[in-house]
């Protein structure tokens, strides 16, 4: 998705890009934000109405679902081989709400408030700990459960506007149950 802003920011030349949001709900009442990168606000506002109402679902006004949504930080770095428990103190000191140790993949997940994201840069710079991802998510406060048919409808409207080129992230609160990610497998 990055690569294609930027692929789209140096064929649109000197043209403007704006970050429209959209707020939504797909099928079942699960709710979806859409950040954007465009050079035409109506064209994405367009497409990504028109997806929403192809999908089944419904555009919503600015704001809500956006409070369903919490912002973080999310920063993946490689499991090191310091002491974890040291390692966690300086992490904390540099914003971490939340960190998950991930043995079978050697990671640790870093999880911060959106506002410490710079700090969390800086302290890992400083720990010479160069993260192998960094993001700004949104992290639903609520998830909504659906029944397998309507979870695989509200998913191919996500996908659906994920596949769209001024579409950069798509967050939802659909929950997502062993089933459901089962299901999804095969």
């Amino acid at each position: 998705n990055v690569e294609r802003a930027i692929k789209k920011a140096l064929e649109s030349g000197s043209g403007d890009l704006h970050q429209p949001t959209y707020e939504g709900y797909a099928p079942g009442g699960v709710a979806v934000f859409v950040e954007c990168t465009t050079d035409n606000l109506n064209r994405t506002v367009s497409s990504v109405r028109s997806i929403f109402s192809k999908g089944g679902g419904n555009l919503a006004t600015s704001g809500s679902v956006d409070f369903l949504f919490e912002r973080k930080g999310i920063f993946v770095v490689e499991k090191s081989t310091r002491n974890l428990e040291d390692l966690e103190l300086e992490l904390i000191d540099g914003g971490a709400e939340d960190l998950e140790v991930d043995d079978d993949a050697d990671e640790i997940t870093i999880t911060v408030d959106f506002t410490d994201f710079g700090n969390m840069q800086k302290k890992l710079e400083e720990l010479g700990i160069e993260p192998k991802g960094a993001n700004l998510e949104r992290i639903p406060t609520t998830t909504t459960a659906l029944s397998l048919s309507e979870a695989k409808t509200a998913l191919q409207l996500i996908e659906n506007l994920e596949e769209d080129d001024d579409v950069q992230n798509v967050f939802h609160n659909l929950e997502m149950t062993e089933e459901l990610e089962a299901a999804l497998e095969e």
